[in-house]
């Protein structure tokens, strides 16, 4: 490791970390920034840097942004939000519930991001018309977004970039080794959700009649788009469960349901496609882009290596206590930085613990997939998702402080943590 290019990278990636944690300048602007550094200054050269980007979770997550910006069009979010609250005939208890669930589902097929941006405007205006307090449901639709998360390849964009870095762990693979425990983890979250709003969460006979004598049919705006994208978005699942047998990438899957969605929805002229990839985070892809190339950095100079030696060291290489050790350090890593680029600098620290003689690397695996997205929910910077809501919130008038949300999600973390040590030692290591 040559002293003077590692020293500059780790300088940048942990100047960049800094300031991605301070919020002072946009996370994108900072990662963006400290990947021009890294080859201004020598560390990588700029087609070792292109090298870096992993092109296959910024196709995978392109191609699910096109084809939920679509459906959006349907009014779909809005039919199953005021459906949820007409089941639950208006109780706003049980409609928490049902909202977290249908959140967490969404999650899971679609990705934590995408779901609260279409789930926060719907649920700000039921809450409206119900007379409660809003906050109580973002939180725990922040909660059951990154543990629906969780369960799936695509849910969460930390799975999405330990699927694409290690080719084994396909889409069923992820639903085999996370769905379960995920649901388990939900179900108790929501469990104590509950149980700490239930007394907050009460509202007029009135008012829930007024949500009851709503009809979520006239929510859907046009029933021939959904039905299109209902069998898109069905053949595209159907692909990722297959794409290891079709010996397709994810993201090949991602960009295939986006295109034939864009086709058989005639959304092909020039106005419709400006309309559609103008709803696409640019802005968070571009903080992928930087971010990749600044954990090259730290690849290319060894660093990466000689931290994966000492963890070696510190577990004795142990393949019990190494994974106990990634779990709980990507959870409260991940409750205080945003689990994106902690993810990024751990994938290739794991695959160098293979190399100095860990033979079986997948319990490692998913413990950094569970640690790093139940993490997310430690701290209101620990998701992407977290952030978005919390935006949207204050927008509307109900700002959520950095301290109430941590009073709530941080406990709830380190119980569903736990749970998910017990289940990686039972399944994988005893």
């Amino acid at each position: 490791m040559e002293f003077n290019q590692s020293s500059i990278a780790v300088g940048v990636f942990l100047v960049a970390y800094a300031l991605i944690i301070s919020e002072k300048i946009h996370r994108t602007v900072v990662a963006l920034a400290g990947a021009v550094l890294v080859i201004m200054l020598g560390v990588l050269g700029q087609e070792q840097a292109i090298h870096h980007i992993d092109f296959n979770t910024l196709g995978l997550l392109v191609g699910m942004m096109v084809i939920v910006a679509i459906t959006s069009e349907t009014g779909l979010f809005s039919f199953l939000a005021i459906w949820a609250a007409k089941a639950v005939d208006g109780n706003p208890l049980r409609l928490m519930i049902v909202l977290c669930v249908i959140t967490a589902l969404a999650s899971a097929l679609l990705d934590n991001v995408t779901t609260v941006l279409l789930m926060v405007p719907v649920t700000l205006s039921i809450t409206k018309q119900l007379d409660v307090n809003p906050i109580p449901y973002l939180i725990s639709q922040i909660i059951a977004s990154n543990v629906g998360g969780t369960a799936t390849l695509i849910g969460d964009p930390p799975n999405i970039m330990i699927g694409s870095a290690v080719k084994e762990l396909d889409f069923l693979a992820f639903v085999n080794n996370l769905a379960g425990i995920s649901m388990i983890i939900l179900i108790v979250n929501v469990v104590i959700l509950a149980l700490i709003y239930r007394k907050q969460l009460t509202t007029t006979a009135e008012l829930s009649a007024s949500i009851r004598s709503l009809d979520p049919r006239e929510q859907i705006t046009d029933p021939k788009l959904l039905k299109i994208c209902l069998g898109v978005m069905a053949l595209t699942i159907t692909f990722f469960f297959l794409h290891q047998q079709l010996h397709l990438e994810s993201a090949t899957v991602a960009m295939f349901g986006a295109v034939l969605l864009i086709l058989l929805a005639k959304k092909n002229t020039d106005h419709q496609l400006e309309k559609i990839f103008h709803k696409v985070e640019w802005v968070a892809l571009l903080f992928f882009v930087g971010l990749f190339i600044l954990v090259g950095g730290l690849v290319e100079t060894g660093v990466i290596t000689l931290l994966a030696q000492k963890s070696m060291e510190l577990t004795a290489g142990n393949p019990v206590t190494t994974a106990m050790l990634i779990l709980w350090l990507s959870a409260i890593a991940s409750a205080f930085v945003d689990n994106i680029p902690f993810v990024a600098t751990m994938i290739p620290l794991i695959k160098d613990m293979g190399v100095l003689g860990i033979t079986n690397l997948e319990p490692l695996w998913w413990s950094l997939a569970l640690g790093a997205c139940l993490g997310g929910n430690g701290t209101l910077v620990g998701a992407s998702a977290n952030v978005i809501v919390a935006g949207l919130a204050a927008q509307a008038g109900h700002p959520i402080s950095f301290v109430r949300f941590m009073l709530i999600g941080f406990p709830l973390t380190m119980l569903s943590v736990f749970i998910a040590n017990i289940y990686i030692y039972l399944r994988y290591l005893s």
